[in-house]
């Protein structure tokens, strides 16, 4: 009797752990804004939802090789969720450029995404993309994901492996590309912008370019950034096929 319940503890656990490293990583899930409780309970009836249904095919974990295991599991969820939220933070990064060219680098609010402060207009991007991400109904994509991982990639065969740290290296530094890309109307707009004012402060030095630089500067920009949100929709879309692609490729190196 004791075994028995010894095993389904450990086979539990191995289901919660990749869960909740899903819970704690992914975008909106792992949100500061929602209560760890909420999280918890939520973390509980997946595990109940998904338990039965790949119970069967769970390998029977004890002794040393339990925590190993569990940790294998809790790697998994940890790496689907950070590939989706590797496109967060892109878009924060394009917020953070957009927002030095404007000149709001200085301007920040709590982001109630991670409960840090964020510049102005970050904290802005990344309130659209989340709106996006849900109208796109990613977080069933993520749910999806999760419950056909464990056939994709069965509990207790999952390996850390170099080339799977190369990978997530490679999507980490796909925020950069990411971020300029977003970014990238607002950055030229701003040094066309200066390099205007430049030229109209040679030909006039005694115009206050600095003061009316900032103005325009500000105006143009939001005007620009407002034009270019219809495109986000199927850009942030792309961004996030990317990153299910990335993910269902580190299941693959993990197994």
């Amino acid at each position: 009797m004791g075994a028995g319940l010894e095993a389904v503890i450990g086979r539990v656990l191995m289901v919660g752990a990749r869960i909740s490293a899903l819970m704690v990583f992914a975008p909106f899930f792992g949100s500061a804004s929602i209560s760890p409780r909420i999280k918890a309970g939520f973390t509980v009836i997946l595990t109940a939802l998904l338990y039965p249904v790949v119970s069967p095919e769970l390998p029977r974990i004890a002794g040393a090789s339990a925590w190993q295991m569990v940790g294998g599991e809790f790697l998994v969820g940890m790496v689907m969720g950070i590939a989706l939220q590797f496109v967060f933070e892109g878009v924060e990064l394009a917020g953070q450029i957009a927002g030095f060219q404007v000149g709001h680098s200085l301007a920040n609010l709590i982001n109630p995404l991670s409960d840090v402060d964020t510049p102005l207009l970050a904290n802005y991007y990344q309130m659209i993309a989340l709106l996006i991400f849900l109208r796109l109904d990613v977080d069933h994509w993520l749910l999806r994901g999760l419950a056909r991982s464990f056939e994709y990639c069965p509990p207790g065969s999952v390996t850390a492996t170099p080339k799977m740290a190369e990978l997530v290296a490679r999507a980490a530094g796909g925020m950069l590309v990411m971020g300029v890309q977003i970014a990238l109307p607002t950055l030229l707009v701003t040094m066309l912008i200066d390099l205007a004012l430049g030229l109209v402060g040679r030909a006039s030095p005694q115009l206050p370019v600095m003061l009316v630089g900032i103005s325009v500067k500000t105006v143009v920009a939001f005007a620009v950034i407002m034009g270019t949100l219809r495109f986000w929709p199927g850009l942030i879309e792309k961004y996030f096929g990317q990153a299910l692609g990335t993910t269902e490729r580190l299941l693959r190196l993990a197994r």
